[in-house]
């Protein structure tokens, strides 16, 4: 009850400002992208339940010859990249924060089709909700394997607290200004997750 109490407090307290770059940013992508403008996945959250994330559009729906969407880097756009880099196309998540399916911090919501791959390890994940910004998110982000994105993320849900949950906020602040870690090699955001290795933790 106290981390909801926080992350409402948070958003109300920051509502003014972010809501002036959500309407500039929404105005933006519909005179470049047109409608959609936003971008809904189901996700897995708190013992894998599965809600609707949202985030701003970032890509075209251009297709190849056979009717395939191209690959991520060939249909961001250079407003996508803009918004992606400064992590701007995660703002209509904080609806997700406002009706409890997220937090602020915890581990990133990932793909449902990554669920079956989990081992026993990195299931304990989904002990908590997942969260707008995480302990991975400011150690490496995109720019860690698999592997240490899940270590990162299970050392958050066995020692997460406000304290910490401030200190990886005021961590992202920065990371956001940098923009540090958003993407890795060859990749718009991170190659997909095809599988965990043992359900032991590396020393």
């Amino acid at each position: 009850m106290i981390k909801r109490a926080f992350d409402l407090l948070v958003v109300l307290i920051s509502s003014p400002v972010l809501l002036l770059i959500f309407l500039v940013s929404y105005f933006l992508i519909l005179f470049s992208l047109g409608r959609p403008i936003f971008f809904r996945q189901d996700r897995p959250g708190k013992y894998e339940k599965i809600f609707k994330m949202y985030k701003f559009r970032t890509m075209t729906t251009q297709c190849d010859a056979d009717g395939e969407l191209l690959p991520d880097e060939k249909r961001v756009t250079q407003l996508g990249q803009i918004l992606r880099s400064t992590s701007i196309d995660e703002l209509p998540a904080l609806w997700n924060v406002l009706k409890g399916d997220m937090s602020l911090v915890g581990p990133r919501p990932l793909l449902i089709e990554y669920l079956p791959l989990y081992n026993e390890f990195q299931k304990k994940r989904h002990l908590i909700k997942p969260g707008l910004t995480g302990w991975a998110q400011v150690n490496g982000r995109n720019a860690i394997t698999w592997e240490e994105k899940f270590q990162l993320d299970l050392w958050y849900v066995e020692n997460q607290s406000i304290w910490l949950d401030l200190k990886i906020i005021w961590m992202t602040f920065f990371k956001v200004i940098k923009r540090e870690d958003i993407s890795a090699n060859d990749h718009v955001t991170m190659p997909k997750f095809v599988g965990g290795r043992s359900g032991k933790r590396n020393s």
